[in-house]
């Protein structure tokens, strides 16, 4: 095992004994699927001026939830678009130097963007503590309902501003982002381009297998078959035969495993990195140039 795969895990096994007993789907692990999740979900954008932060009250099968948007950077309606969702437990807002803001170093960091329009998107549940974070992940329905609300969130922002717009519109995520993004072109595939980053289709696995499980409660890892059930969506994922994602995963990703999130991208081209989940998810500099070539190979999309 080397350094990049050592972290990982080093990482999580300290973050399992901060948790204690709030792990993952550690009081319920009754949950509907994401499509049911999906059709539930009522939220309407608030009138947008830009540029500005957004807050979005969605009704949901979780009750109400709250989440949110930020139009960071508006270029015009000439110029691509790039929606992005954080990783999990993020503050995706928080721009304090000490902030390890994925969105703030990739896009605000130097003048790498400054020719695109950029959106950053909120989850549900990412505006309180860890703590509490951790408590409102004790149940799989919660988590659901966190993902699918921020997937309709983007279709939501997306139905806005594509008829203005006259370039491509690009989703990007890292991580939880990840997932929303495969999510979001699983189910819309609205978007002109997806850029999952260290995120595949087979999220049961990162629950049972990979060393998360270490932060996964003892129901939901006494019951896998219910996880994949509730959890993965590669079927639906690898009906979606359009050329539109670029994914980039971690080759020694103990979270996000290379081997069993590899296969849902079939013959597709991943660019790989040789990190593992902590030090690929802190390689800001990567990343930015990966979603960079995809929004300049699009064009005027």
């Amino acid at each position: 095992m080397n350094l990049h795969a050592t972290l990982d895990n080093l990482i999580i096994n300290l973050s399992a004994l901060i948790a204690g007993k709030n792990t993952f789907f550690c009081k319920s692990i009754d949950s509907p699927g994401f499509v049911e999740h999906l059709q539930r979900i009522v939220l309407q954008l608030p009138q947008i001026k830009f540029p500005g932060k957004y807050e979005v009250v969605a009704e949901s099968m979780a009750g109400q939830l709250d989440a949110a948007f930020w139009i960071a950077q508006w270029k015009g309606n000439d110029f691509p678009t790039i929606i992005y969702h954080h990783g999990s437990n993020e503050r995706p807002f928080d721009m304090r130097w000490i902030s390890q803001n994925s969105f703030k170093n990739i896009f605000l960091s130097g003048k790498h963007f400054q020719d695109v329009n950029l959106i950053a998107v909120r989850a549900p549940f990412h505006q309180s503590s860890t703590v509490d974070y951790m408590r409102q992940m004790g149940y799989l329905n919660h988590f659901m309902a966190m993902n699918t609300v921020s997937v309709k969130l983007i279709e939501a922002l997306i139905l806005h501003f594509k008829p203005l717009m006259k370039h491509a519109i690009i989703v990007a995520g890292i991580s939880l982002g990840g997932w929303v993004t495969n999510l979001h072109r699983t189910y819309y595939n609205s978007a002109n381009a997806y850029v999952p980053i260290m995120a595949g289709a087979a999220l049961n696995e990162v629950f049972t297998s990979s060393v998360y499980r270490k932060l996964t409660g003892k129901m939901a890892l006494e019951n896998p078959k219910v996880l994949h059930r509730i959890l993965n969506f590669e079927e639906d994922y690898n009906k979606v035969a359009t050329n539109n994602i670029f994914p980039l995963l971690a080759g020694y990703d103990q979270i996000i495993e290379y081997k069993k999130q590899r296969t849902c991208f079939g013959k597709r081209i991943v660019n790989v990195l040789e990190k593992g989940h902590i030090t690929g998810a802190l390689a800001y500099g990567a990343i930015r140039q990966h979603i960079r070539k995809v929004s300049d190979e699009l064009g005027d999309g």
